[in-house]
Protein backbone atom coordinates (compact mmCIF):
# COMPACT_ATOMS: atom_id res chain seq x y z
CA UNK A 1 0.00 0.00 0.00
CA UNK A 2 1.50 3.41 -0.95
CA UNK A 3 1.63 5.84 2.05
CA UNK A 4 -0.45 9.43 1.54
CA UNK A 5 1.52 12.44 1.92
CA UNK A 6 1.77 16.29 1.91
CA UNK A 7 4.30 17.02 -0.94
CA UNK A 8 5.22 20.10 -2.29
CA UNK A 9 8.42 18.61 -4.48
CA UNK A 10 9.13 21.04 -6.75
CA UNK A 11 7.01 24.01 -5.73
CA UNK A 12 8.55 27.40 -4.99
CA UNK A 13 6.38 29.11 -1.86
CA UNK A 14 6.35 32.67 -0.73
CA UNK A 15 5.63 33.07 3.14
CA UNK A 16 5.30 36.90 4.71
CA UNK A 17 6.13 36.95 8.33
CA UNK A 18 7.72 33.69 8.30
CA UNK A 19 10.63 34.73 11.41
CA UNK A 20 8.20 33.55 13.98
CA UNK A 21 4.72 31.73 15.43
CA UNK A 22 2.92 30.58 12.86
CA UNK A 23 4.94 31.31 9.66
CA UNK A 24 7.62 29.82 10.97
CA UNK A 25 6.75 26.96 11.37
CA UNK A 26 4.60 27.19 8.32
CA UNK A 27 8.02 27.77 6.61
CA UNK A 28 9.18 24.29 8.75
CA UNK A 29 6.36 22.42 7.50
CA UNK A 30 6.99 23.20 3.65
CA UNK A 31 10.39 22.59 3.27
CA UNK A 32 9.77 19.55 4.87
CA UNK A 33 7.50 19.22 2.51
CA UNK A 34 9.92 19.64 -0.34
CA UNK A 35 9.37 23.02 -1.14
CA UNK A 36 11.75 25.72 -2.11
CA UNK A 37 10.58 29.06 0.80
CA UNK A 38 11.28 32.18 0.81
CA UNK A 39 9.95 34.14 3.81
CA UNK A 40 9.66 37.70 4.94
CA UNK A 41 11.15 39.15 8.20
CA UNK A 42 10.99 42.66 9.51
CA UNK A 43 13.43 43.37 12.69
CA UNK A 44 13.99 39.58 13.79
CA UNK A 45 17.41 39.25 11.51
CA UNK A 46 19.58 36.54 13.49
CA UNK A 47 16.01 34.76 13.99
CA UNK A 48 15.19 35.02 10.46
CA UNK A 49 19.12 33.73 9.11
CA UNK A 50 18.56 30.97 11.63
CA UNK A 51 15.03 29.58 10.23
CA UNK A 52 16.36 29.76 6.92
CA UNK A 53 19.68 27.52 8.20
CA UNK A 54 17.97 25.25 10.16
CA UNK A 55 15.46 24.45 6.57
CA UNK A 56 17.61 24.27 4.64
CA UNK A 57 19.96 27.21 3.86
CA UNK A 58 20.65 29.09 0.34
CA UNK A 59 19.38 27.18 -2.13
CA UNK A 60 16.36 25.95 -0.07
CA UNK A 61 15.47 28.80 2.36
CA UNK A 62 15.94 32.04 2.37
CA UNK A 63 15.06 34.78 4.84
CA UNK A 64 13.89 38.45 2.66
CA UNK A 65 14.12 41.53 4.56
CA UNK A 66 11.07 43.54 3.92
CA UNK A 67 8.94 46.27 5.41
CA UNK A 68 5.24 45.31 4.81
CA UNK A 69 3.00 48.58 5.70
CA UNK A 70 1.86 49.44 2.15
CA UNK A 71 1.41 47.61 -1.15
CA UNK A 72 4.08 48.75 -2.76
CA UNK A 73 6.21 46.63 0.28
CA UNK A 74 3.91 43.52 -0.68
CA UNK A 75 5.13 44.12 -4.82
CA UNK A 76 8.52 44.04 -3.80
CA UNK A 77 8.26 41.04 -1.55
CA UNK A 78 7.22 39.04 -4.44
CA UNK A 79 9.86 40.63 -6.95
CA UNK A 80 12.43 39.63 -4.10
CA UNK A 81 11.21 36.07 -3.74
CA UNK A 82 10.94 35.83 -7.36
CA UNK A 83 14.62 37.11 -7.94
CA UNK A 84 15.74 34.27 -5.60
CA UNK A 85 14.06 31.12 -7.05
CA UNK A 86 12.63 32.20 -10.23
CA UNK A 87 9.21 31.27 -9.83
CA UNK A 88 6.52 31.73 -7.44
CA UNK A 89 3.92 28.59 -7.12
CA UNK A 90 2.48 29.49 -3.48
CA UNK A 91 1.65 32.51 -1.48
CA UNK A 92 0.56 32.64 2.34
CA UNK A 93 0.00 36.07 3.57
CA UNK A 94 0.67 35.39 7.36
CA UNK A 95 1.73 38.51 8.57
CA UNK A 96 0.03 40.86 10.34
CA UNK A 97 -0.58 43.86 13.46
CA UNK A 98 -2.46 43.30 16.64
CA UNK A 99 -1.95 45.80 19.51
CA UNK A 100 -2.42 43.23 22.86
CA UNK A 101 -3.53 46.19 24.46
CA UNK A 102 -7.52 46.73 24.97
CA UNK A 103 -7.72 50.40 22.60
CA UNK A 104 -11.74 51.44 22.75
CA UNK A 105 -13.28 52.97 19.76
CA UNK A 106 -13.84 56.23 21.13
CA UNK A 107 -10.07 56.03 22.22
CA UNK A 108 -8.24 54.62 19.00
CA UNK A 109 -6.10 57.01 17.52
CA UNK A 110 -6.19 57.56 13.99
CA UNK A 111 -2.69 56.73 13.10
CA UNK A 112 -3.12 53.22 15.17
CA UNK A 113 -6.51 52.56 12.33
CA UNK A 114 -4.26 53.54 9.02
CA UNK A 115 -1.19 51.66 10.72
CA UNK A 116 -3.07 48.27 10.92
CA UNK A 117 -4.85 48.57 7.79
CA UNK A 118 -1.54 49.57 6.02
CA UNK A 119 0.09 46.28 7.12
CA UNK A 120 -3.09 44.03 7.69
CA UNK A 121 -4.58 45.19 3.89
CA UNK A 122 -2.79 47.31 2.09
CA UNK A 123 0.50 44.75 2.12
CA UNK A 124 -2.00 42.04 1.26
CA UNK A 125 -3.20 43.44 -1.40
CA UNK A 126 0.51 44.11 -2.95
CA UNK A 127 1.49 40.91 -2.01
CA UNK A 128 -1.86 39.06 -3.87
CA UNK A 129 -1.35 41.56 -7.06
CA UNK A 130 1.76 41.10 -7.86
CA UNK A 131 1.42 36.83 -6.88
CA UNK A 132 -1.41 36.62 -9.46
CA UNK A 133 0.61 38.55 -11.76
CA UNK A 134 3.55 36.61 -11.49
CA UNK A 135 1.42 32.86 -11.65
CA UNK A 136 -0.54 33.80 -14.46
CA UNK A 137 2.62 34.61 -16.44
CA UNK A 138 4.24 31.38 -16.20
CA UNK A 139 1.84 29.22 -17.22
CA UNK A 140 -1.28 28.50 -19.07
CA UNK A 141 -3.93 26.73 -16.93
CA UNK A 142 -4.74 23.15 -17.51
CA UNK A 143 -9.01 22.79 -17.76
CA UNK A 144 -9.54 22.26 -13.64
CA UNK A 145 -6.22 21.64 -12.47
CA UNK A 146 -4.52 24.05 -10.17
CA UNK A 147 -0.87 26.37 -11.45
CA UNK A 148 -0.89 28.51 -8.26
CA UNK A 149 -2.54 28.66 -4.40
CA UNK A 150 -3.02 31.53 -2.61
CA UNK A 151 -3.71 31.15 1.24
CA UNK A 152 -5.04 34.29 3.27
CA UNK A 153 -4.33 34.08 6.96
CA UNK A 154 -8.04 35.52 8.62
CA UNK A 155 -8.97 34.66 12.34
CA UNK A 156 -11.97 34.47 14.98
CA UNK A 157 -11.71 37.86 15.38
CA UNK A 158 -12.53 38.62 11.20
CA UNK A 159 -15.47 36.23 11.87
CA UNK A 160 -17.55 37.52 14.95
CA UNK A 161 -15.55 40.46 15.97
CA UNK A 162 -13.35 41.87 18.64
CA UNK A 163 -14.17 43.92 21.45
CA UNK A 164 -11.97 46.58 21.86
CA UNK A 165 -9.44 45.38 18.92
CA UNK A 166 -11.67 46.80 15.99
CA UNK A 167 -8.86 47.72 13.71
CA UNK A 168 -7.54 44.19 13.96
CA UNK A 169 -11.07 43.12 13.05
CA UNK A 170 -11.53 45.03 10.36
CA UNK A 171 -9.17 43.87 8.53
CA UNK A 172 -9.27 39.98 9.58
CA UNK A 173 -13.14 40.59 8.32
CA UNK A 174 -11.41 42.17 4.79
CA UNK A 175 -9.53 39.02 3.90
CA UNK A 176 -12.50 36.86 4.56
CA UNK A 177 -14.05 39.15 1.72
CA UNK A 178 -10.96 39.09 -0.15
CA UNK A 179 -10.89 34.93 -0.02
CA UNK A 180 -14.46 34.57 -1.83
CA UNK A 181 -13.87 37.53 -4.44
CA UNK A 182 -10.60 36.18 -5.97
CA UNK A 183 -11.94 32.78 -5.59
CA UNK A 184 -14.71 33.58 -8.25
CA UNK A 185 -11.87 35.91 -9.94
CA UNK A 186 -9.28 33.01 -10.13
CA UNK A 187 -10.24 29.81 -9.99
CA UNK A 188 -11.05 29.45 -13.58
CA UNK A 189 -7.71 30.25 -14.60
CA UNK A 190 -6.14 27.39 -12.38
CA UNK A 191 -5.25 29.83 -8.96
CA UNK A 192 -6.93 28.63 -5.86
CA UNK A 193 -7.61 31.12 -3.14
CA UNK A 194 -8.38 30.02 0.20
CA UNK A 195 -8.31 31.02 3.56
CA UNK A 196 -7.71 30.03 7.02
CA UNK A 197 -8.90 31.81 10.22
CA UNK A 198 -7.16 30.25 13.54
CA UNK A 199 -8.54 31.12 16.68
CA UNK A 200 -6.09 31.81 19.72
CA UNK A 201 -2.44 30.55 19.24
CA UNK A 202 0.39 29.94 21.68
CA UNK A 203 2.40 32.47 20.10
CA UNK A 204 4.37 35.70 20.42
CA UNK A 205 1.80 37.87 19.91
CA UNK A 206 -0.59 36.33 22.73
CA UNK A 207 2.26 35.56 25.41
CA UNK A 208 0.35 38.70 27.33
CA UNK A 209 -2.91 37.67 27.20
CA UNK A 210 -1.90 33.85 28.14
CA UNK A 211 -0.55 35.33 31.28
CA UNK A 212 -2.82 37.06 32.10
CA UNK A 213 -4.83 35.05 35.49
CA UNK A 214 -8.15 36.49 34.56
CA UNK A 215 -8.73 37.13 31.47
CA UNK A 216 -6.87 34.11 29.52
CA UNK A 217 -9.37 31.70 31.87
CA UNK A 218 -12.54 33.27 30.38
CA UNK A 219 -11.04 33.13 26.98
CA UNK A 220 -10.68 29.50 27.32
CA UNK A 221 -13.96 28.63 28.65
CA UNK A 222 -15.22 29.77 25.26
CA UNK A 223 -12.94 27.36 23.36
CA UNK A 224 -14.51 23.53 23.22
CA UNK A 225 -11.03 22.25 22.79
CA UNK A 226 -10.02 23.71 26.07
CA UNK A 227 -6.66 25.39 25.24
CA UNK A 228 -4.99 27.36 22.33
CA UNK A 229 -3.25 25.84 19.40
CA UNK A 230 -0.14 25.26 18.70
CA UNK A 231 1.36 27.11 15.89
CA UNK A 232 2.18 23.84 14.04
CA UNK A 233 -1.52 23.31 14.51
CA UNK A 234 -2.50 26.16 11.62
CA UNK A 235 0.44 25.33 9.63
CA UNK A 236 -0.71 21.79 8.95
CA UNK A 237 -3.82 23.04 7.42
CA UNK A 238 -1.96 25.37 5.36
CA UNK A 239 0.21 23.12 3.84
CA UNK A 240 -2.87 20.94 3.18
CA UNK A 241 -4.30 23.77 0.95
CA UNK A 242 -1.86 24.14 -1.22
CA UNK A 243 -1.52 20.67 -1.97
CA UNK A 244 -2.86 18.37 -5.20
CA UNK A 245 -5.51 17.13 -2.73
CA UNK A 246 -7.26 20.40 -2.10
CA UNK A 247 -7.59 20.88 -5.74
CA UNK A 248 -11.17 20.83 -5.40
CA UNK A 249 -11.18 23.64 -2.67
CA UNK A 250 -11.51 27.32 -3.57
CA UNK A 251 -12.80 30.32 -1.90
CA UNK A 252 -13.17 28.12 1.75
CA UNK A 253 -12.53 29.68 5.17
CA UNK A 254 -10.84 27.05 6.89
CA UNK A 255 -11.76 27.59 10.80
CA UNK A 256 -8.83 26.43 12.97
CA UNK A 257 -9.98 27.68 16.53
CA UNK A 258 -10.74 24.48 18.55
CA UNK A 259 -14.89 24.61 18.00
CA UNK A 260 -14.64 27.90 19.03
CA UNK A 261 -16.72 29.74 16.00
CA UNK A 262 -18.85 27.38 13.67
CA UNK A 263 -19.25 30.04 10.58
CA UNK A 264 -17.60 30.48 7.08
Amino acid sequence: MTAVSLQLDGKIALISGGSRGIGAETVRLFTQAGARVAFSYRKARKQAEALAAECGGPGRCAALEQDLSSAADGRALVASAVATFGRLDILVANHGIWKAEDTPIAEMAEAQWRQTLAVNLDAVFGLVQAAVTQMERQAAPVAGEAVGHIVLISSTAGQRGEANHADYAVTKGALISLTKSLSSELAAKGIRVNCVAPGWVATDMSTTTMADPVTWPKIVAGIPVGRAASAREIAGPVLFLCTPLAGFISGEVLNVNGGSVLVG
